[in-house]
């Protein structure tokens, strides 16, 4: 089974998994970990909770806010095992295709895949307006 946890700085994995409720409606394979908005919860003691809920004939798909970030660096001590992948730097877009994705089809495949679309979907629309107007 496909699990997929969304790991950030601050309150954005709360956002954003509101906003991917209200359009997917509500799952339950998908994790949240809030980074440093409370002092006393330490970041790989939340991962290490999540990752008791991922066997080894699962896969979890870990988005991250920021490359390079410590919340990413964390997440990457876990890259290296066979069935979790890291995506960085993801928008609401990439993560419905990535949720949404065929569990048929291989997760890296639709990972690149989402990657792509969501790169798609970042527009400067002020321009792409005058360009159509021109």
């Amino acid at each position: 089974m496909r699990k997929f946890l969304i790991a950030t700085h601050g309150a954005f994995a709360k956002g954003i998994k509101s906003s991917l409720d209200m359009i997917i409606g509500e799952t339950d394979n998908v994790f949240l970990i809030q980074a440093y908005l409370d002092d006393n919860i330490n970041v790989e003691e939340e991962l290490a909770a999540v990752l008791t809920h991922i066997t080894v004939d699962d896969e979890l798909v870990i988005f991250t806010d920021l490359l390079g970030g410590s919340v990413n660096n964390i997440m990457i001590r876990e890259a290296l095992k066979q069935n979790i992948h890291i995506v960085s730097g993801f928008n609401l877009p990439l993560l419905i295709e990535v949720i949404m994705g065929d569990a048929g089809t291989p997760v890296t495949e639709v990972i690149e895949t989402a990657i792509i679309s969501g790169k798609e979907q970042m527009v400067y629309v002020n321009k792409l307006i005058t360009q159509q107007n021109d």
